[in-house]
């Protein structure tokens, strides 16, 4: 019903490019060719692992099995969603693609990344600003009944429902803090609000929403309250503090306090 109105307002207007391929080309100018690339939360199969796969050999992990039928993989790992199957410094870069807002234990998810990395690696990650009404309406609402973001994002009948999501790591703030504690160091970060995608259902979804980017897109001031968080961390160097470096391993007893 709004496909025109994607065309008229987004797709043919000169020099729009699509959020995924805006970040993969965010990827692109950060990784070296021929760097050993880890993707958490690959899936079967899905565009960005087909494009990490062009720039180097590309390592994956997700908790479903089904990242075994994912062709883009060197490697390809089923896990716990917590600790990492892989040697400590043993790949140049991490991505995770709308993933973050699915981990229940961020401490330890960074904790894990920042091991994996080598010295000076880079975690690059997008994800959703929980500031935006998109990741409001998901916080608010029981994960019972987010299956309904399929048919608004126009996806097809039969489609996975969405994973579990708990928005514990989704404002900058939190990622900078967190990250920083964990020797994780923000090196670039950028919010970025492209076209509706859940406005696709009818006219009047899309009208609302597309004012929405336009006002948030038009006022630097409002930056903050853009739909999804693209951020760039560096392994750092540091000593980590104790009680931090239990969680991240796993081996303390107060996790989720």
């Amino acid at each position: 019903m709004t496909a025109r109105l994607y065309e008229k307002y987004y797709y043919s207007r000169p020099g729009f490019v699509a959020g995924t391929p805006e970040f993969h080309a965010f990827c692109r100018d950060r990784i070296c060719p021929g760097a050993r690339i880890l993707e958490i939360g690959a899936g079967p199969a899905n565009g960005t692992s087909a494009f990490l796969a062009r720039i180097g050999p590309l390592v994956g992990v997700d908790i479903s099995c089904e990242i075994l039928e994912n062709r883009a993989m060197t490697e390809a790992y089923v896990y716990d969603g917590r600790s990492l199957p892989l040697a400590d410094g043993s790949v140049d870069a991490c991505v995770s693609n709308y993933v973050l807002e699915h981990v229940a234990d961020p401490a330890a998810h960074f904790g894990e990344v920042r091991r994996v990395l080598k010295p000076g690696g880079i975690y690059i990650l997008r994800t959703p600003n929980l500031r935006h009404y998109v990741s409001i309406a998901a916080r608010v609402l029981p994960n019972a009944w987010h299956g309904i973001a399929n048919p608004l994002r126009g996806r097809p009948a039969g489609a996975h429902d969405p994973w579990p999501t708990f928005h514990r790591c989704n404002t900058v703030s939190r990622i900078k803090r967190l990250g920083e504690s964990l020797g994780l160091a923000p090196v670039e970060i950028r919010m970025v609000e492209k076209e509706p995608s859940y406005g696709c259902v009818h006219p009047l979804l899309f009208y609302p929403m597309m004012a929405y980017e336009r006002c948030v897109n038009r006022f630097a001031t409002l930056a903050p309250f853009r739909s999804n968080i693209v951020m760039v961390l560096e392994k750092r160097d540091i000593a980590i503090p104790r009680i931090l470096a239990a969680e991240a391993s796993g081996d303390s007893r107060r996790r989720g306090a």
